[in-house]
């Protein structure tokens, strides 16, 4: 790989971030597009073109840096159950729904009916409206146009396409749709046809990180790049901050904070028990690996309580040196937040002595409480966790650290960086042949 780089996109729900790693795997150049959204009475929307104009915006921007460097591989990680529905001629059928949208809320309802018994253990996911199975039912239900969709493609596999690579199916975000049998690794019959999808709308996925056609001209500097799937962004994240060894726990601290424990295959039995206590299991961005997956909005909780305090995000540093005060003064907090997301969350114990940072230091105590109780969750499924790797920019004040260091015990930090484009671009290096697969676990951090 000497004297080229990779190229690593993460297609987020709030912009499309994009690195440029050389031959040490250092992050050399840096892109960044916002996710095309249109807002909707029921949540957000996007046109799947739009989107692949803002991938390729995010690619332009970081490949800049580096002055015309070839390209070995472009890999690319992605959210997961939004999805983009092609017709016969390979073109977007209908707009791609955002996976937050409440569309599809009485499909999973009957979906709990019909497929309920065993269905979170057959696929590592509970009948919600956030699954894509009950989002293109909706789709079918609703919207004629549906009927002509022959492929369902992920994200990130269908700017894959756009690059001019294969329409490949990728296991980490195949799993993660609801129509697919975690432990056959295959398509699920009885989902697709309780979706009345038409025969071939899932095919077989392969792992990230394996090679899927190669870049065409529409992304100018990178031709003949090796194409691949990153994976599902929070498991990208994984392997960009070497986080993806057995045991090894990823907290992204995001709008929704996600807590990624990788683990050995699990029995079906294991996958139901994990999905009855409110975690997610699926395919992990590296090939013969599993992750099991909590979250909680802490993000969302954290800037709620921020405008509430008249304070933007950004500006929160001298919130942080004082609620860091709190808490190393020791003791409880004097005041709870419950409901960590906007429309349930509270603030309780105001009296005459309450500050703002005390506020802030309760979502912050709030917040490291519902983590470690989703650590727990997650040992009692997969086993201890070996260590926790902590990324994100609201983790980054020294108050959130302390606060997470005592519910959680010992954490490794790395600093802010686009960690899922990171590990999207390891997973290129491993599909273009110019890293051993050794490096999709290793990442930054180790």
């Amino acid at each position: 790989m000497s004297g080229a780089v990779l190229l690593g996109l993460d297609v987020g729900t709030t912009a499309v971030k994009a690195a440029v790693l050389d031959q040490h795997l250092r992050e050399v150049g840096h892109g960044r597009a916002p996710t095309p959204w249109r807002r909707v009475p029921t949540g957000a929307e996007l046109s799947a073109d739009e989107l692949l104009a803002a991938a390729i915006a995010a690619a332009r921007e970081a490949l800049a840096a580096v002055g015309g460097r070839p390209v070995a591989g472009i890999g690319v990680a992605s959210m997961a159950e939004t999805g983009v529905l092609l017709d016969g001629s390979g073109r977007p059928a209908v707009p791609s729904i955002a996976w937050h949208d409440s569309r599809g809320e009485a499909e999973a309802a009957r979906l709990a009916a019909d497929l309920g018994d065993g269905f979170g253990a057959r696929v590592g996911l509970p009948p919600s409206s956030v699954c894509t199975l009950a989002k293109y039912r909706w789709m079918r239900d609703h919207w004629p146009e549906a009927r002509r969709g022959e492929r369902w493609l992920n994200v990130a596999e269908w700017i894959v396409l756009g690059l001019g690579g294969d329409p490949a199916a990728e296991l980490s975000l195949a799993s993660r749709t609801g129509f697919y049998d975690l432990h056959a690794r295959r398509p699920w019959n009885d989902a697709l046809a309780w979706a009345d999808a038409p025969p071939g709308l899932m095919p077989d996925a392969v792992a990230a990180g394996t090679a899927m056609g190669r870049c065409d001209g529409g992304l100018e500097g990178a031709r003949d790049a090796v194409l691949t799937v990153g994976g599902h962004d929070h498991l990208a994240a994984a392997v960009g901050a070497g986080a993806a060894s057995e045991g090894d726990v990823l907290d992204s601290c995001g709008t929704a904070e996600a807590y990624v424990q990788a683990s050995a295959p699990l029995a079906e039995d294991a996958v139901g028990n994990a999905v009855a206590n409110g975690l997610n299991v699926g395919w992990h961005a590296v090939e013969g690996r599993q992750a099991i997956v909590g979250a909680v909005s802490s993000g969302a909780a954290f800037e709620h309580t921020l405008a509430l305090l008249g304070v933007r995000p950004e500006d929160r540093g001298p919130l942080e040196t004082a609620a860091l005060e709190i808490e190393l003064g020791g003791g409880p907090p004097r005041l709870s937040v419950t409901g960590l997301d906007q429309k349930s969350q509270s603030i309780a114990g105001i009296d005459r002595d309450a500050s703002p940072a005390a506020a802030y230091h309760a979502a912050l105590d709030a917040a490291g409480a519902a983590g470690a109780e989703i650590v727990a969750r997650m040992a009692a499924i997969g086993g201890p966790a070996r260590r926790v790797v902590v990324v994100g920019g609201w983790a980054a004040g020294d108050a959130a650290r302390a606060v997470k260091r005592r519910h959680l015990g010992e954490l490794s930090y790395l600093p802010a960086t686009f960690t899922g484009a990171h590990g999207a671009a390891l997973n290129a290096g491993r599909a273009a042949g110019a890293l051993p697969p050794e490096h999709a676990a290793v990442g930054q951090g180790a």
